[in-house]
């Protein structure tokens, strides 16, 4: 069973103790590969550094809706940066989070927006993060559409997933999907296209079942993916095919 995390924070500073072996299980557990995605501009190099020491991660470009700066990215930045780390797959994490308001959400869509134009000026796929901010990042998805893309850690409803669906994303399920009080998030997993669906862990956040409260990693993914089969009724190894072939199509991958 070969599994893919399409969304984990490996290079973060919580796996400096142990990174090795965290990969050494995963190629364990059978999962083949990662994709490290980049939540501030100023660690690309941490991003490259772990991608070429370990074969099957990728990384992406892009800041966090959350984080703060003190100078905001507009395209041409992130065009320059793209241009300065080639082996990228993707743009973001970007969106929009209202939950902790650590930054305007003025200034959020400003940069969500280029993060989008940036991804559609280099024909990449887009990470979204949308925290609390549904109405406000489907809108402006609305402006782009066709989008290609993928709205990471899904938790919101299932009309925002048909909606995003509509517009060309996927849609990606990380741990909370196995919580026991998510059976509505259940029921959006269950409905979404096999052929749009991905599976992430976020890691160091977001333990799965039964792991919930321990570091996260991505090993755990094999939770997840498990949950979600257990849900539609379909073995976990065609669920694994499926979402591992699903991210290396979005990412263009090997």
């Amino acid at each position: 069973m070969a599994l893919f995390d399409s969304h984990c924070h490996l290079d973060f500073p919580h796996f400096d103790d142990d990174r090795t072996q965290v990969v050494a299980r995963m190629a364990e557990a059978g999962v083949g590969g990662a994709l490290l995605v980049s939540v501030d501009l100023d660690h690309m190099e941490r991003l490259q550094s772990c991608c070429r020491e370990y074969p099957g991660f990728s990384y992406s470009l892009g800041l966090h809706p959350n984080h703060e700066v003190e100078r905001e990215p507009d395209q041409q930045t992130l065009l320059a940066l793209a241009r300065r780390y080639p082996e990228i797959v993707a743009i973001g994490e970007t969106g929009l989070d209202y939950f902790r308001h650590r930054v305007d959400p003025e200034v959020q869509k400003r940069r969500f927006r280029a993060h989008i134009e940036t991804a559609q000026a280099l024909r990449l796929p887009v990470i979204i993060h949308m925290r609390d901010a549904d109405a406000d990042t489907l809108a402006i998805l609305r402006e782009y559409q066709p989008v290609c893309g993928v709205m990471h850690c899904f938790s919101s409803t299932m009309a925002a997933a048909e909606e995003a669906l509509g517009f060309g994303m996927y849609i990606s399920f990380s741990g909370n999907v196995t919580f026991k009080r998510n059976d509505a998030l259940r029921e959006v997993a269950k409905a979404v296209p096999l052929g749009r669906l991905l599976i992430e862990t976020d890691s160091p956040y977001l333990a799965p079942v039964p792991m919930r409260g321990k570091r996260n990693e991505p090993t755990f993914v094999a939770h997840v993916a498990a949950r979600i089969a257990e849900t539609r009724g379909i073995p976990v190894a065609e669920l694994a095919a499926a979402t591992t072939a699903n991210a290396k199509a979005l990412f263009k991958m090997p």
